[in-house]
């Protein structure tokens, strides 16, 4: 199965997405936390309302009975208008009830207004004045009830006991409840969907600079990258943007080089296949076997120098790779590897009549105290990969061994110095100007002849060397042959020792 595009991975979980199934579950119970709290509220006050007037009714009848003239416990003139106020709207559904009942037990309960067989409150015995709310039953209406006990001694001192109720019908305050509920749900219901729309609207809103953006990267497929535009980007995705850009930049950078390099090749094979082109020409034309065998040789030659300067451009490609994440090197031996290199140039070196000489890391005077004191193990260990070091050290001794005159002297010499190992190739040939050093690590780049300068080549040699030794976290550092002052040049590759647990590993 296909990949999907990639404006389709992820599309079901894109930022817009993601923020709206994050904000508005939590802003629809947010509402409904909040809608349920007010319309509790809203219904406590309402029941508290209509608990008001019953608790003052009661209160009111409480204190209108009073002793008449004859002794007796009576109401006084202003129950009537209490009664009145309180029956004034829906009377059916409204009942009152004050009684009285001598506490010594010795009677019957004496009805001094309205209804006598209102439900009774459970408790029967409460504190003194305090009111008992309950609910009950009265002829086929539910009801809210409350009750007010006190005593009241008569003319002549007998103790009684005073009970004043009042009772009302649930359902003109169910009827204002669903009435308040109702209202809650459409002023939430209409500030969930503002909420709602507010919200896309914000979202949208803000994923616009990120729409533009994609668009201005979609409009440039096929083109040289160029950086984004951050004006309109907001201060959260600026960061993101510039980490893009500096990618850019750095992905600008490699190309600008491949592209150079790639001319520089052209360049540098276009003129030895022109050559070879000339020369096979005059083979053809050629009658003399021997004048022909002659130029065969000189052709021979040329492909000889066309293939060396191939490889040096494919490990030179090879070099100016960075290492993949992750990609480890192990601990080697810089002594060894150089020792071999030498090796395999002596018969080179021969063959020019040059000294060629060693010396051994073991041998020579180390400024620090390194493993190189260890018979068994590595004389000069470095964390590297061991191939890219060899081809460095074959390119700085191949380059000492070509530019140095016949009867010369070239020394390769490993030691440890400054907590630093070093790998140095000097020679006493005719050695680069300071000025001009850093010229001749350039790709192609060669110092020109003359005094203080190196013959002609391809101008590979140098560059491949630094690049393999950066890879490898060293560098090359060119100097004066020594004892100062004398002609030649010194090329020092150096690199961070390995930690004595790793060398030992």
């Amino acid at each position: 199965m296909g990949m999907a595009p990639p404006e389709q991975r992820g599309a079901r979980f894109g930022i817009r997405a993601r923020l709206l199934t994050l904000l508005i579950p939590g802003i629809l119970a947010l509402l409904a936390f909040d809608s349920w709290n007010d319309l509790d509220a809203l219904q406590t006050q309402a029941q508290a309302g209509y608990d008001r007037v019953m608790l003052d009714t009661a209160r009111a009848l409480q204190r209108s009975v009073t002793v008449g003239p004859d002794g007796a416990l009576r109401l006084d003139a202003a129950a009537a208008p209490v009664r009145s106020l309180f029956e004034a709207t829906s009377a059916e559904h409204k009942h009152l009830h004050v009684g009285v009942r001598p506490l010594d037990g010795n009677g019957a309960e004496r009805v001094l207004m309205g209804e006598s067989d209102l439900p009774l409150p459970p408790d029967a015995a409460p504190e003194a004045d305090e009111p008992q709310w309950y609910d009950g039953v009265y002829r086929g209406n539910e009801m809210r009830l409350v009750s007010v006990r006190s005593e009241l001694r008569d003319g002549q001192g007998r103790a009684w006991g005073v009970l004043v109720q009042t009772a009302e019908g649930v359902v003109q305050r169910d009827a204002a409840q669903e009435a308040l509920l109702r209202q809650a749900l459409v002023r939430d219901a209409r500030m969930l969907v503002l909420v709602v729309v507010l919200v896309a609207l914000g979202v949208t809103w803000s994923l616009r600079p990120l729409r533009r953006l994609r668009r201005s990267v979609r409009e440039r497929r096929g083109q040289a990258p160029q950086p984004l535009d951050v004006a309109d980007v907001p201060h959260e995705v600026a960061p993101l943007v510039d980490a893009i850009n500096e990618q850019v930049a750095s992905y600008r950078e490699l190309l600008d080089a491949q592209s150079q390099f790639l001319a520089d090749a052209s360049h540098q094979l276009r003129t030895p296949l022109a050559i070879m082109l000339t020369q096979a020409g005059v083979a053809l034309r050629e009658k003399d076997p021997e004048q022909m065998r002659a130029t065969l040789r000189a052709m021979v030659a040329q492909l000889e120098r066309s293939r060396r300067l191939a490889e040096q451009l494919l490990s030179l490609a090879h070099a100016s790779e960075q290492p993949l994440p992750g990609e480890a090197n192990e601990v080697v031996d810089l002594n060894a590897i150089a020792r071999e290199v030498v090796l395999q140039h002596l018969l080179l070196a021969h063959e020019k009549e040059q000294d060629l000489g060693w010396i051994d890391a073991r041998d020579g005077d180390a400024d620090d105290a390194t493993s190189a004191e260890d018979e068994t193990g590595p004389a000069v260990p470095v964390r590297a990969n061991a191939p890219e070091l060899h081809e460095v050290l074959a390119n700085l001794v191949h380059n000492a061994i070509a530019h140095t005159p016949a009867g010369g002297h070239i020394t390769v010499c490993v030691r440890v110095a400054r907590g630093q190992a070093r790998a140095e190739v000097s020679d006493d040939g005719p050695g680069i100007a300071p000025a001009r050093r850093d010229e001749v690590f350039g790709r192609f780049r060669q110092a020109g002849q003359g005094s203080g300068s190196r013959g002609s080549g391809a101008g590979l040699g140098l560059a491949i060397a630094r690049a393999y030794a950066r890879r490898n976290g060293g560098d090359i550092v060119l100097g004066d042959a020594q004892p100062a002052g004398a002609s030649g040049l010194s090329a020092v590759l150096q690199l961070p020792l390995a930690q004595p647990s790793a060398a030992g590993r």
